[in-house]
């Protein structure tokens, strides 16, 4: 078993002494692709780590929670990570659309409100705006997700689609997120850091570790500072990328991508005892 690493920043380690000093009042956050899962062309295909469940299993009962929050629909999420009726879960919920879908581990319920009409609208007039990119576009239900990294230069075809994207987005009272080679194109007012503190209010979490690898794991990372300064102690962890470098410089403790991550999860669930 590995030990736990020492976080770079003095926040980070306050953060970390807090959620060992007192586990079961921490919440454990986690992005899902790139974080628990390996980043891969077809994000069908995008499978948890396969020693994340053993790992989550092992933590999760010492913890007040784990949430894995994402921009998939919570039901493919669950599905890709392997979620439900695993023994040990019953702490971890999923909430997807950045937290307007939730499903709880130990109900196995899911709650989601409508769709916006707009992802609809903009879903028709994406082939015409994306003809011949070389994209390929995600149905994610309550949002689309448009992905460059299969086309013959998958940089400047993002450059390019980035600005007719919004404004196509904003026409329809959408936004868009960027990511890893990736325009999702969304309704407003939910994101990670929202999802992030509305769930640490509800469990009354006395410190938070978030873990993420993309731009759209910034808001988490901007409410965990917040936590910090009324007086819950967190911890920011970057799956490393060499695409997203926002993450890393803001972090206090960078992993090896989903395999550093499985490993710290690991060593937590193995330091607490």
């Amino acid at each position: 078993m590995s030990s736990l690493p020492t976080p770079a920043t003095q926040a980070g380690q306050d953060g970390l002494d807090a959620l060992l000093a007192q586990p079961g009042k921490a919440l454990i956050g986690l992005d899902f692709d790139g974080t628990l899962a390996p980043i891969v062309a077809d994000p069908e295909l995008a499978r948890a780590h396969p020693r994340a469940l053993s790992a989550l299993a092992a933590l999760a009962p010492k913890v007040a929670a784990v949430a894995v929050i994402t921009g998939r629909p919570a039901e493919v999420a669950v599905r890709n990570g392997g979620f439900a009726d695993v023994p040990g879960l019953e702490h971890l919920v999923v909430l997807g659309h950045y937290g307007a879908e939730r499903w709880d581990a130990r109900s196995g319920k899911l709650t989601a409100p409508e769709p916006h009409p707009g992802v609809a609208a903009v879903r028709a007039e994406l082939p015409g705006l994306l003809d011949g990119s070389g994209t390929w576009v995600e149905e994610k239900g309550r949002a689309v997700a448009v992905h460059t990294r299969r086309a013959a230069d998958p940089q400047a075809a993002f450059d390019a689609l980035r600005e007719p994207l919004t404004d196509l987005a904003a026409r329809h009272g959408l936004i868009v997120e960027p990511g890893r080679m990736v325009l999702e194109l969304r309704p407003p007012g939910m994101d990670k850091g929202v999802a992030l503190s509305e769930f640490a209010r509800e469990i009354d979490a006395g410190s938070v570790l978030y873990a993420g690898d993309d731009l759209g794991d910034l808001p988490a990372y901007s409410a965990v500072d917040t936590l910090r300064t009324t007086g819950t102690p967190g911890l920011l962890v970057c799956s490393g990328s060499d695409e997203v470098t926002e993450l890393r410089e803001r972090a206090d403790l960078v992993v090896d991508g989903p395999e550093g991550v499985v490993e710290l999860l690991a060593a937590l669930a193995n330091r607490i005892g």
